[in-house]
């Protein structure tokens, strides 16, 4: 449990640290300014979008495309939940500011969940070969 803790800690702060870098590369080129609220809905964000990517092992029973979809729109279900709360103590979200967010969630959420899933599925192809030449290092000694 703490490796898998450790595991999300070190995947959250990559993430975040993208989307931080990021944001700050597209708020300079767009002469924008970010104010602290912003910045803890990003980092909230990232822990959600996260905390799903590693749900990924209950999907195992489903295709990955089906996995990936639902895990998309359980993280958006979620970021929204979590904007619904925030709007009710700052200010409400007007609905162009929820257009405004999933686009702006979505669009790191695929590249940095397309990142993910390609490593999740390159290890388990890299464990798989290692099972195939044990196997067959196992029936050439057999025989």
């Amino acid at each position: 449990m703490i490796a898998k803790t450790k595991e999300y800690l070190i995947e959250l702060c990559c993430a975040y640290a993208f989307v931080s870098v990021v944001g700050a590369i597209v708020n300079i080129i767009g002469g924008t300014e970010t104010n602290n609220v912003n910045v803890l809905v990003m980092f909230a964000s990232c822990a959600i979008a996260t905390f799903v990517l590693f749900l990924h092992n209950l999907f195992d029973s489903v295709s990955p495309l089906v996995m990936i979809i639902v895990q998309y729109l359980v993280a958006c279900a979620l970021v929204g939940l979590m904007l619904w709360i925030i709007s009710c103590f700052i200010s409400p979200i007007t609905p162009r500011g929820w257009f405004e967010y999933y686009r702006s969630f979505t669009i790191p959420y695929v590249l940095l969940a397309g990142y993910y899933y390609y490593r999740v599925f390159s290890d388990a192809k890299k464990q798989d070969n290692i099972i195939r030449e044990i196997q067959e290092k196992k029936k050439a000694e057999e025989i």
